[in-house]
């Protein structure tokens, strides 16, 4: 195997653009559980959360992104959150009015494989602005919550 001269040691960030700050800010924190963090002086309004050892970057964009559909797909474009208690977070998104029985494109619609191919449970809802979420269970397929 060649060796790169380029040697990546760790993801460091997502950056999302995002319509409306406050909205963003209240999903990560609220449902998600990502703190606020410094952020460096940009031009643009935006704002910097974290959760373990990634961070989240929130940029305004009165453009928003390039999904215009409400449907989860979860082959489409996304980023994967691991969380240590996969039915605990499943709770948590429940009581924050998130369903798997929500119909196609409602925003708290929410995609669950328990005894899927990767071997973990995962799930898949989208924040306000329609970017893909997959949350990851840390440890080995379980039963439903």
């Amino acid at each position: 195997m060649r060796q790169s001269a380029m040697r990546i040691s760790a993801f460091d960030h997502v950056s999302l653009a995002v319509i409306d700050l406050d909205r963003s800010i209240a999903f990560y924190r609220d449902v998600l559980g990502l703190h606020p963090i410094q952020r460096s002086p940009f031009r643009r309004t935006g704002a910097w959360m974290a959760a373990g050892g990634l961070e989240l970057h929130l940029t305004v964009n009165p453009e928003g992104n390039f999904r215009r559909s409400s449907r989860i797909d979860t082959a489409d474009i996304h980023f994967a959150a691991r969380v240590p208690d996969f039915a605990a977070a499943m709770r948590h998104l429940a009581a924050k009015g998130y369903s798997e029985d929500a119909p196609d494109g409602d925003p708290q619609r929410l995609v669950t494989r328990f005894n899927g191919p990767t071997g973990y449970p995962q799930a898949y809802l989208m924040d306000p602005d329609r970017h893909l979420i997959e949350i990851n269970g840390a440890g080995a397929p379980g039963p439903r919550p």
